[in-house]
């Protein structure tokens, strides 16, 4: 039985910060493979990064268009993105 992938905020030591389903991790290495991953190029609000995992991209945000899948490096963390944070990025033109 395959596992379910689940959504995940994503920050790398090069700042960069990401969105998408988290496909594979390893700790180790510090990498992960994210599938319908977005990068947040800006982010508007006063709720930190956090708050994309939380709430989702705010007005204002600029997200990057989706590609299908990606491995990232020098991996930071990993955090769990909420039902209502997923919703929004998904819905995100």
């Amino acid at each position: 039985m395959k596992k379910e992938m689940k959504p995940v905020l994503v920050t790398t030591e090069y700042r960069g910060v990401f969105f998408g389903w988290l496909e594979k991790y390893e700790v180790a290495a510090r990498r992960v493979t994210l599938t319908k991953i977005r990068n947040i190029i800006h982010w508007s609000g006063t709720r930190g990064f956090l708050g994309l995992a939380s709430h989702g991209p705010e007005k204002d945000s600029r997200i990057g268009a989706e590609a299908p899948r990606a491995a990232l490096h020098g991996v930071t963390s990993v955090t769990d993105c909420t039902e209502e944070a997923v919703q929004t990025f998904e819905s995100w033109k």
